[in-house]
């Protein structure tokens, strides 16, 4: 797997490229399967440890190269997100899911308010921490600012196949999204669409929230197929088709001279 020069990282984020001074901002919540010893793997069954329901399969993968071109910091997280979902507020029941699509999650079942704080201290609070203080110091450094979370999602969900691909959403902030969908002929036959598999009312959007639109950085949320991404090949191929979106439409937008793609 490619890797990036530079990695700081504790139990439960880590940051790539911290210094980086490209104008994009990654973030990939999804990034882990690793659940912690003291969870008992949360009573799953080892073919279930491995699913979409625990983690998003390639997304890190898919972040890490997009660091690598954009020349742009990324925090990814290291926890499943069955523990915590830290795409997620903590007062959603879906931030530690009793059941995942048709997979029931018997270490969420019936946690005390205790349970839930815990999670969220030792979880929830240190990833948004550690997006929130590299986008202070990249504010302290003059150096302007995009937020692009990374997700995957199934093909099959609940029994039904999903046609889309790619799907690029936004929630009150549509600036990034609109500049990039206008260019989605650019990789058809790729099928692209809006808010789509999921959208805002699907309480998907809770990250471009609290780091993009309160901080009033542009932003977007990119959900890729994970059949799309099984390889390294793959994933190096969709990292390009994205890049075919999103640099003319950093250009667009006055951002791209802040730094520029380039193929590692």
């Amino acid at each position: 797997m490619v890797e990036t020069n530079t990695k700081q990282s504790s139990t439960v984020v880590e940051v790539l490229n911290p210094d980086a001074i490209g104008p994009v901002v990654l973030v990939c919540e999804h990034a882990s399967a690793h659940i912690p010893e003291a969870y008992n793997n949360l009573g799953l069954s080892p073919a279930m440890r491995n699913s979409h329901a625990v983690w998003d399969p390639g997304a890190r993968a898919l972040a890490v190269r997009l660091s690598i071109l954009l020349n742009a910091p990324l925090v990814a997280g290291c926890i499943s997100r069955l523990v915590y979902d830290c795409n997620r507020p903590p007062e959603s029941p879906s931030a530690m899911p009793e059941k995942s699509e048709l997979i029931e999650v018997p270490g969420n079942q019936g946690l005390s308010d205790e349970d839930r704080a815990t999670r969220v201290t030792s979880v929830y609070d240190p990833f948004c921490d550690a997006v929130d203080d590299l986008l202070e110091a990249r504010k302290a450094n003059a150096l302007p600012t995009v937020l692009m979370t990374i997700h995957s999602f199934t093909p099959l969900y609940f029994g039904k196949p999903r046609n889309v691909e790619i799907g690029i959403l936004h929630d009150t902030d549509s600036r990034l999204a609109d500049a990039m969908l206008t260019r989605s002929d650019l990789i058809a036959p790729r099928v692209v669409e809006r808010n789509s598999p999921y959208g805002p009312a699907d309480g998907v959007t809770h990250s471009l929230k609290i780091h993009g639109v309160e901080h009033r950085l542009m932003n977007v949320m990119i959900e890729v197929r994970n059949d799309l991404l099984e390889t390294e090949e793959m994933q190096n191929a969709i990292a390009d088709e994205l890049l075919g979106l999103l640099v003319p439409s950093l250009k667009e937008l006055g951002l791209i001279e802040m730094g520029t793609a380039h193929h590692a």
